[in-house]
């Protein structure tokens, strides 16, 4: 089968498009024909050598979290899916390929509302979301939540989940990107280029401050999250693209009696990954059915065109998802 194959790291040149063998099927495990998966700022991690697969090291190195397809085979002891079902997932690594072998309780149906080709855009974005926002973060139907990078992918996903349990949201996103996150549903959207993000949440709060905040960036983003957050509210850090390393007033934090929590999705047990994906099944897949949340795709590329995604990706210039069609 075709695959993206890492045998080295660096610069998008080195995501080298391979013949390798088709995966091997455990008895539990389903084999899926990739339609599409999409680019996650894990893979540009993972393309520089920053970010390994967990697990048992594979033969080959094939990055790809999430991925939309049709089950071509299932395994001895498989009993929850059929051949041809359109089915969509995320996985620790291995998404960058004709083929995949995906536990069978890993996998979701796909929405009847989205075609399969775009199915790629929603597992990753909308189980980290929803993880962050509503499991981790508390959000209930009349709370609100700050969520930062709002056209990133989980950013969209995230403003469009809050609005479908009933909360209202302040996101932050770039000057040209404003009217995109607005038109998602966001009841507040900073430009932080030129906007202070918590003077923004006081006046949309009157003061309170949010329930949930959903931060990618980190830095120094912190203390703004914590002057931003109400008493007992939540801050959950997804990741750091403005940098890990930052001062806190540990005095500003302990009035509000705040939880802050660093999460990820790709590192988590077996078991954990169901129980999210699961979770997520219950709770946001009718909102998807209805059309009340939606994948949110800037573009798409060939397998072959890998490199190129890489390169459009690292431009920040997407507003949702980058998909890859295999």
């Amino acid at each position: 089968m075709r695959a993206i194959v890492l045998t080295e790291y660096g610069e998008p040149e080195v995501l080298t498009l391979a013949d390798i063998p088709a995966p091997e099927l455990g008895p539990e495990d389903v084999l899926v024909d990739i339609v599409a998966t999409a680019l996650n700022r894990a893979d540009l991690l993972q393309r520089r050598g920053f970010y390994p697969e967990p697990g048992p090291k594979r033969p080959h190195e094939v990055p790809g979290m999430e991925l939309s397809g049709r089950v071509a085979a299932v395994g001895s002891l498989s009993t929850r899916w059929s051949v041809g079902d359109e089915v969509m997932a995320i996985v620790g690594g291995g998404a960058y390929a004709e083929q995949i072998a995906v536990h069978e309780r890993q996998l979701m149906a796909v929405p009847g509302s989205v075609a399969v080709a775009d199915a790629a855009a929603l597992p990753e974005v909308g189980i980290t979301a929803h993880d962050a926002l509503v499991v981790q973060g508390g959000l209930r139907s009349g709370g609100w939540a700050l969520v930062h990078a709002g056209a990133s992918g989980v950013g969209t996903m995230a403003v469009q989940i809050a609005k479908a349990i009933g909360a209202r949201v302040v996101a932050t996103t770039s000057t040209g990107k404003v009217d995109a996150v607005r038109a998602l549903g966001a009841d507040l959207v900073v430009d932080y280029k030129t906007d202070d993000f918590v003077e923004g949440v006081q006046a949309a709060t009157g003061g309170r401050g949010v329930d949930a905040v959903l931060d990618v960036i980190g830095g120094d983003y912190l203390m703004r999250n914590i002057a931003s957050i109400r008493v007992g509210g939540r801050i959950v850090q997804v990741g750091v693209m403005g940098g890990g390393a930052t001062e806190i007033n540990l005095g500003m934090l302990l009035p509000k009696r705040a939880h802050l929590m660093g999460t990820v999705l790709r590192a988590r047990p077996l078991e954990e990954k169901v129980a999210a994906s699961q979770r997520f099944v219950a709770e946001i897949v009718p909102a998807i059915e209805a059309g009340a949340v939606r994948p949110v795709i800037d573009r798409r590329f060939a397998l072959a065109d890998i490199a190129d995604a890489h390169r459009y990706l690292e431009t920040n210039a997407s507003i949702g998802k980058v998909l890859i069609d295999i």
